[in-house]
């Protein structure tokens, strides 16, 4: 049995590309209602990262939230006071981090779907102390743009904390957060990649200030990324 690959080939030419080109940027986003900023404003010694989130038959929307930390007993007593998410669930728990799942309620402001109506790609999401860290990929300046519109219609507030062009001979984007790049810098300069080491994890811990989970975490994610940015 013979296939005629011409006949898909003509339909691939069809598909609107925005793989060359575009806009890799890092912002900070706050609103007093955003998804879990009630949360993240009492329980300031945790790092919450959402792993997936999904839309199940009724239509309620659930996320499932990796957190590490010192305190999970303060972010849980928070998590339950929090207007913007209800039934909170522990999912499962790891020596270093915990995974909550959480239903978003209709007082929730979120900009997940500002960020897909206007092309945008989400490459990283992590709170911090004044909100949400979010690194985007954007298919044009106007779309970073018209995200900000967006966001500025919902009342919420966009820092760019970073931005650079991704130009079409850049085929891999590195998704480094600004985290991930200070641990990776500090983590280099001070030998942790050497062998023997010149520093450990705790030490690179205490030297940024935040938590050996975090820095445990940040490192396998910068990491992975690296990895697949040099070998796709």
């Amino acid at each position: 049995m013979s296939i005629d690959v011409t006949e898909y080939e003509d339909d691939r030419t069809g598909i609107r590309s925005q793989a060359d080109g575009g806009i890799v940027t890092q912002l900070r986003l706050d609103h007093s209602s955003l998804f879990l900023r009630p949360t993240l404003r009492r329980a300031t010694d945790v790092t919450v990262e959402p792993e997936y989130w999904t839309t199940v038959g009724t239509g309620r929307t659930l996320v499932f939230c990796s957190v590490s930390g010192d305190s999970f007993e303060d972010f849980e007593s928070a998590l339950e006071l929090d207007p913007t998410v209800t039934d909170p669930v522990l999912a499962d728990r790891y020596p270093d981090r915990r995974v909550y799942r959480v239903e978003l309620t209709d007082r929730a402001v979120t900009f997940i779907a500002a960020t897909a109506e206007v092309g945008g790609r989400l490459l990283d999401l992590s709170s911090s102390r004044d909100g949400w860290r979010v690194q985007l990929q954007f298919p044009s300046r106007d779309d970073l743009v018209s995200f900000n519109d967006r966001c500025r219609d919902r009342g919420i507030s966009v820092t760019v904390d970073h931005l650079r062009l991704s130009d079409d001979e850049d085929d891999c984007v590195v998704a480094l957060t600004e985290k991930q790049e200070e641990l990776l810098a500090v983590a280099h300069e001070e030998g942790y990649f050497d062998v023997p080491r010149g520093i450990s994890q705790d030490e690179l811990a205490d030297r940024l200030g935040v938590s050996k989970s975090a820095v445990s975490q940040r490192l396998r994610r910068a990491i992975g990324e690296l990895c697949a940015s040099k070998l796709c």
